[in-house]
């Protein structure tokens, strides 16, 4: 049953397996999804979606394999079925009550059998016609409190309206950055521990239970510290030139990271399209924002997680060439890839987030690959999505 559901699933991209599926079509038996579409979208939704990133993944897929469904050409006799079976809403007006309390099947299926043919053509709006939009108890895409729908689809939170919706676009792991998700994945680079210096202001429910066991039950209160997070991040952004296309995504991470209270330290540098003998305070880049880059490696400490935000999109000869860096206010006596080298040594957890997509950093593709590429064997490189971040983030968690 709906096999071919499955297959468009994992074409968008939703990760289901077989487990999962055939632990819907047991859902699907017992009548969880209670014979509606809306019901199958929920139960479906619920059952193969393991992450919130896949939602819009799933609307896609749901909207692709179920949209233009009409209704059955016997749904006369199915509505006044479902009529028979239906406890009209509590929440009514009086007047909407009275139009539950009038209701006589057959009455209502002499009415519609009279309007079916004194009806000549399509009817749009209105409250008598069986039309689209309207009033009328007869169509749909309007609304009557005691009404039946008759053809096309539910325009009141129909599940592939629903669908078609896509409410859930910014959750996919493929979409660039925005303030929330750069916090969340932050939130997720933390070490805990108990060694930083502080009060005792935290309760240890099981040192307490262990010290008043062994003093015969006699309550001893045991304090602790809390357990603070030991990261500490240095984040150097490229400023200037070819990352201008991106400032308004830059300026979404400094703000989400600046944002950012629970790290032990938490330090910000700028540089132009490479790193040499000076890094910046400041994203003007100019000498009096300056800091010698040897003072730089000189004051933290390689515990630090370095987080370079950059295009590593630049002229070879600003890596490779003793002068070659093009900002006429530096004059690099070692090529860049030298400098590179030295942070890449110096710090013991390092990555480099690029806003180009993956698929263009192939030199073959996009002129700037050649640099990318270059860069790459240095610090391990990810996309500036939600997927990328998260890597990235378990990269400066790892142990060497």
């Amino acid at each position: 049953m709906f096999v071919n559901f499955f297959y468009e699933l994992r074409r968008a991209g939703v990760p289901v397996s077989l487990t999962e599926w055939m632990t819907l079509m047991e859902a699907l038996s017992k009548g969880l999804a209670y014979s509606s579409l809306s019901g199958f979208y929920y139960l479906a939704r619920t059952v193969l979606v393991k992450s919130e990133t896949y939602f819009d993944s799933y609307d896609v897929a749901f909207h692709n394999y179920f949209k233009g469904i009409e209704t059955p050409a016997d749904v006369v006799e199915q509505a006044l079925e479902w009529l028979k079976k239906q406890i009209p809403p509590l929440m009514i007006s009086p007047e909407e009550r009275k139009m539950f309390e009038e209701w006589d099947l057959d009455k209502l299926r002499r009415e519609l059998e009279e309007r079916l043919k004194m009806q000549d053509g399509e009817h749009h709006g209105g409250s008598k016609w069986i039309g689209t939009g309207g009033r009328s108890r007869f169509g749909h895409g309007g609304y009557n409190p005691a009404g039946v729908r008759i053809g096309g689809e539910s325009v009141n939170r129909s599940a592939v309206k629903v669908a078609a919706e896509r409410r859930y676009r910014g959750y996919r792991s493929d979409e660039t950055l925005g303030v929330r998700q750069f916090e969340v994945a932050l939130r997720k680079l933390r070490l805990l521990t108990t060694s930083i210096d502080g009060e005792k202001d935290e309760l240890d429910l099981d040192g307490t239970i262990d010290a008043t066991c062994r003093n015969a039950g006699r309550l001893e209160l045991v304090w602790g510290r809390s357990r603070k997070n030991n990261i500490k991040v240095v984040l150097m952004m490229d400023s200037g030139g070819s990352m201008d296309s991106y400032i308004d995504l830059c300026s979404q991470l400094f703000t989400a990271v600046n944002r950012s209270t629970h790290f032990k330290d938490l330090k910000f540098y700028y540089f132009h399209n490479c790193i040499y003998e000076n890094v910046y305070v400041n994203p003007a880049c100019i000498p009096r924002y300056a800091v010698k880059t040897y003072d730089f490696l000189r004051n933290l400490d390689p515990e630090y997680r370095l987080i370079i935000v950059g295009d590593a999109s630049m002229a070879p000869s600003e890596l490779t060439m003793v002068g070659g860096a093009l900002d006429w206010t530096i004059m690099n006596n070692e090529p860049g890839l030298v400098w590179l080298e030295r942070l890449a040594r110096h710090f013991r957890h390092a990555v480099w987030l690029n806003p180009i997509p993956a698929q263009w950093w192939d030199a073959r593709l996009y002129y700037g690959g050649y640099t990318i590429t270059l860069i790459r064997k240095l610090f391990p490189m990810f996309e500036l999505t939600v997927d990328g971040l998260e890597q990235a983030v378990k990269k400066l968690k790892a142990k060497y």
